[in-house]
C-alpha cells in the first residue's frame, strides 16, 4: 500500500499541486469496505482572487467557505443537479484555490468521476489527510503531462478561458 499524501502536499501553491496530483492515486472506500483505486490523470487548477474562473473570485459563500481554510480539505459542488465535483483545496488559509479533478484511468469527466466514487454533499470539507471514505496515496514515478487551457469556463473571458492550467497525464 502507499503511504497517503500528507496535509502539506496541499498547503502549496494551486499551480505546483495540480500537476503534482497526476499519477497519484486516489482511494474511494465504500461502506460495504470495498476499496476502490483510481490513477489521476487530468487535473485543472483554480486560484482567487483574480481567477475569474475560479468559484472564490467573488468572495467567501456558504458555497466557497470551504476553498478559504488550509489546503488539504475536499471542496465538493453539484452541477446539473446531478453531479457532484470534485475539488482538493490548496495552499494557505484565505488563498482561495482548489484542484479540480477530471479524470482519472479508466474514467473521463469529472461528473463521471463523481458517480463512479458516489461522491454527495456530505464530502463537503473533509479532510484528505484523516477520512476513512476519501484521500490520496503517492505514487512512485511521476508521469509526463500536457499544459492545456481550462475546459467550459467561456463566462470567465479572457486571459483566463487560455490559462494552461489544465494538466494532462501521459499514462
Amino acid at each position: 500500500m502507499n503511504q497517503r499524501l500528507p496535509a502539506d502536499f496541499f498547503q502549496r501553491d494551486v499551480l505546483t499541486v495540480a500537476p503534482e496530483l497526476l499519477g497519484k492515486v486516489l482511494v474511494r472506500r465504500f461502506s460495504d469496505g470495498n476499496e476502490e483505486r483510481y490513477v489521476v490523470t487530468e487535473v485543472e487548477a483554480y486560484s482567487a482572487p483574480y481567477d475569474m474562473a475560479c468559484h472564490a473570485s467573488k468572495g467567501k459563500t456558504s458555497r466557497t467557505e470551504v476553498m478559504f481554510r488550509e489546503g488539504g480539505l475536499i471542496y465538493v459542488y453539484l452541477i446539473y443537479g446531478i453531479y457532484w465535483m470534485l475539488n482538493f483545496v490548496t495552499g494557505k488559509e484565505d488563498e482561495a484555490s482548489a484542484v479540480l479533478i477530471r479524470g482519472v484511468k479508466g474514467i473521463s469527466g469529472p461528473g463521471r468521476i463523481g458517480k463512479a466514487l458516489r461522491l454527495d454533499k456530505t464530502f463537503y470539507g473533509e479532510n484528505l489527510h484523516t477520512s476513512d471514505r476519501l484521500w490520496v496515496e503517492d505514487s512512485t514515478i511521476p508521469p509526463a503531462y500536457e499544459c492545456l487551457p481550462r475546459v467550459g469556463i467561456n463566462y470567465a473571458g479572457e486571459p483566463w478561458v487560455s490559462k494552461p492550467w489544465r494538466y494532462l497525464a501521459n499514462i
